[in-house]
């Protein structure tokens, strides 16, 4: 009997931090438009989901789906 993975599941920043080599100001920073650092603003970036009174997590897909569009946009595709 096979097991397939989840197609989506909760990561938490740390993950996020490992998968994206963001680090955790430069994850918030993206979330969160600053008018002292609006370069860092990017509405493409994965929003997360409350988990916790004081926890949050990304979806895993969403976060794979970024990436994979950076990379898409830095080649010129």
């Amino acid at each position: 009997m096979s097991h397939e993975p989840p197609k989506s599941r909760l990561i938490r920043r740390r993950e996020v931090e490992f998968l994206t080599g963001l680090s955790c100001s430069s994850i918030y920073a993206r979330l969160t438009p600053d008018p002292r650092r609006p370069r860092l603003f990017d509405p493409t970036f994965p929003r997360p989901v409350k988990i916790g009174e004081r926890a949050v997590a990304w979806d895993n897909a969403q976060v794979l789906e970024w990436i994979e569009a950076r990379k898409n946009k830095s080649h010129g595709n």
